[in-house]
Formats: structure tokens, C-alpha cells, sequence
């Protein structure tokens, strides 16, 4: 495989920083009480007050500990696994260890850029740039026509595909919704509180989304690239989505205004995601050797 030692020795530094930022932030507790504060909107905005994430909102910093716990707990297992069954020369460990390092940059540009600035700023631009390097040299590494012949003719191409476009929407919809509202009227959208932009529905709408929507059409026409896409976006999508659903839950314990909708919307499209890693790691075929990968 193209890259192995770089890609290696870039995940287990993604591991080691990762969990040391998680369990900081789930350890810390320096700080005062939760207080209010007035944005340049004027909006009230809650303060976390405690901890690493002290100066952010009530609202993001019970996400980022939500995620924190999936992390710890979810994606560095991951990533450690996937990265010994690729190793190993696996082909279901290559296309976890892709999704999972998909995960890990997702999460780390969003706290690099969304977070208030604290402590812990640099780990996250070192795991964020590690992340992206690793995550680039994962997806040149495969040999794209040939990535058809990894699968199963059984693989459900036409339902992945339904659903990435479905999930597409559905985020494109809602974060549009959130959006178009404050550009018509000038006013700044619902949530923004005392950050500076919408970062989340920037990655999302920028990047997530169009690409969920192209790997949906290029899997059903059963183009190489497409099933690489595919495969990556549903991975990362899994732990991502599972750290999603732990933000919501959380939020709703705490007592900040989340709609149950919004909940059940969201723990459903986890448990499809989870599904559907199931059905394709189940139709990915091991091969013999590596030919599948490109060599260096």
C-alpha cells in the first residue's frame, strides 16, 4: 500500500493527541458558574463557565462534550482497529481506517475554527492538519478502476445510493432552513449566539453535503470513484452521526430546547447509517495480496 509508514505514523499521532484532548476536556472542571453574556446581536447568551470549553456557549460546549465522550470512546478504537487490520493488508480495514481519519477531520476543523479559543488550540490545529495529510494519502492509495471488483455483486448499491441522497437533502434542507430565513429578513440566524459565523453549516453545505449527493450518483451509475465515495462518506458518517445523536441527547438532559423531532429524525438516520457500514462490510470481498491498492 502507497504511503503505509506516513499514513501509520500519522494516526497513531492523530490517537495520541486526540485522546489526550478528549480526556482534558472531559476531566477539567477550573472555571465558575454558567453566566450570561450579551453578543454583538445583543443575544443573551448562556456561558458554559467551567472547564476547557469555559467560554463557550451552554449549548456548544455540552455538544463538544458529547462528542468528546464518542471520540474517546468510539472513534480512536477505530482508528486504532482499522489501522492494524489495514496493516495487515485488509481491504475492510483500509476502507474503515479512510472513513475514520474522515471523522477525525471533520471534528478537528470544526473545533479548530467553531471552539472559543482555549488551551488546547494547537492540539487541535496539529490534529486537524494530520488528519487532512493522512485522510489524502489514504484516498490516493487506492487504485480506482479496480475498486469495483472489491465488492460483492450483491452490494445494495441502488439503497446506499437512495439513502445518501436522501440524508443530503434532509441536511441540506434543514441547514438552508436555518440560513435563508436571517439572509432575507438581516437578521443573524437562530443559534449563533456570541460565535462569529455558522461554521458547521459551512463544512456541511460547502463539502458534506455536495459530496454525499455525488457519491450517490456516481454509485448508482456504478462508477469506480463512486464506490470510494460511498464507502468513506457512510464510515465517517456513522461516528459522526453517533456523536450527533449524543449532542442531542445530552442537550435535551440538560435542559436546553432541542425538538424531540429533531431526536427521532436524527437516531434513525444513525441506526440507517449503522446499517448500511454493516451491509457493505459485508459484501466487501479480501482478496489476496494488495493489487487493489497502488504500490510505494
Amino acid at each position: 500500500m502507497k504511503n503505509k509508514k506516513s499514513i501509520s505514523f500519522l494516526a497513531v499521532l492523530i490517537s495520541l493527541l486526540s485522546f489526550a484532548a478528549t480526556t482534558y476536556a472531559l476531566v477539567s472542571h477550573q472555571g465558575k458558574d454558567p453566566y450570561k453574556y450579551k453578543s454583538i446581536f445583543s443575544e443573551n447568551v448562556n456561558i458554559y463557565g467551567r472547564g476547557l470549553y469555559q467560554h463557550d456557549s451552554v449549548s456548544m460546549a455540552t455538544q463538544a462534550l458529547a462528542q468528546d465522550y464518542v471520540t474517546l470512546f468510539l472513534g480512536i478504537p477505530l482508528l486504532i482497529i482499522s489501522l492494524v487490520l489495514t496493516t495487515k493488508g485488509l481491504v475492510k480495514g483500509k476502507l474503515l481506517l479512510t472513513g475514520t481519519l474522515g471523522y477525525f477531520l471533520y471534528t478537528y476543523v470544526s473545533y479548530s475554527f467553531l471552539s472559543m479559543y482555549n488551551s488546547m488550540f494547537l492540539v487541535y490545529v496539529i490534529i486537524m492538519s494530520a488528519s487532512f495529510f493522512a485522510f489524502i494519502l489514504a484516498m490516493m492509495s487506492f487504485d480506482i478502476p479496480k475498486l469495483p471488483h472489491l465488492f460483492n455483486e450483491t452490494l445494495p448499491v441502488t439503497f446506499i445510493s437512495s439513502f445518501l441522497f436522501v440524508v443530503s437533502s434532509v441536511f441540506g434542507l434543514m441547514w438552508l432552513g436555518k440560513v435563508v430565513p436571517g439572509v432575507i429578513h438581516g437578521t443573524p440566524p437562530d443559534g449563533l449566539e456570541h460565535y462569529t459565523t455558522l461554521i458547521i453549516q459551512a463544512l456541511d453545505l460547502g463539502f458534506v453535503i455536495p459530496v454525499g449527493f455525488l457519491a450517490a450518483i456516481l454509485l448508482i451509475k456504478r462508477r469506480p470513484f463512486g464506490y470510494l465515495l460511498a464507502v468513506v462518506i457512510t464510515f465517517k458518517d456513522v461516528t459522526l452521526l453517533t456523536a450527533l445523536s449524543a449532542m442531542v441527547i445530552l442537550q435535551y438532559l440538560t435542559g436546553i430546547k432541542i425538538s424531540p423531532v429533531m431526536i427521532v429524525i436524527v437516531l434513525l438516520i444513525n441506526i440507517v447509517f449503522l446499517y448500511t457500514m454493516v451491509l457493505i462490510l459485508k459484501n466487501v470481498k479480501e482478496v489476496s495480496g494488495t493489487h487493489f491498492f497502488t504500490k510505494g
